[in-house]
């Protein structure tokens, strides 16, 4: 089988960057020129097209896994994506999202249906948590003293 083959059999599967098709096709054996001429002839076809796989992978973290603008990021990096296509993807997807909805949600995946933070330990936990899913620090702050405060109301 060509690389060429191989490499459409990966990308009719899941959307990949070039950088993966190329990894994956080298962990098959294929020489580094069967590679080469492979890539070029998918890029061609617009079958391998990382502005493509940048915004799939911005869409996914948002809407399934209700990332933040920053843990989206890192995940179109690790897929071997250049920063400028990474940002142009982030800024398309994040232009159609409201970033509070994106974090309340988030937020309540982790508070399991409850309205308030219970107490400065769950804050904190909750702070790491949010930090992890890629949000940014001030927007997680405000978004978590403002659950607390509806504690304090509700007593």
């Amino acid at each position: 089988m060509s690389a060429y083959l191989d490499g459409l059999k990966m990308l009719a599967r899941r959307e990949l960057s070039e950088r993966q098709v190329r990894q994956r096709l080298a962990r098959k054996g294929y020489q580094p020129e069967a590679i080469d001429e492979a890539i070029a002839r998918l890029l061609g076809e617009r079958a391998l097209d990382d502005a493509r796989v940048a915004e799939a992978i911005a869409r996914t973290e948002t809407t399934v896994r209700r990332r933040g603008r920053i843990r989206v990021q890192l995940q179109i990096q690790k897929a071997g994506i250049d920063k400028s296509t990474a940002k142009r993807a982030i800024d398309d997807v994040f232009g159609s999202i409201d970033d509070d909805a994106l974090i309340e949600a988030a937020l309540n995946k982790r508070l399991h249906g409850r309205d308030a933070i219970e107490d400065d330990k769950e804050f904190q936990r909750l702070y790491r948590y949010l930090a992890g899913q890629g949000f940014e620090a001030d927007k997680i702050v405000e978004t978590l003293t403002a659950r607390r405060r509806k504690r304090r109301d509700a007593d």
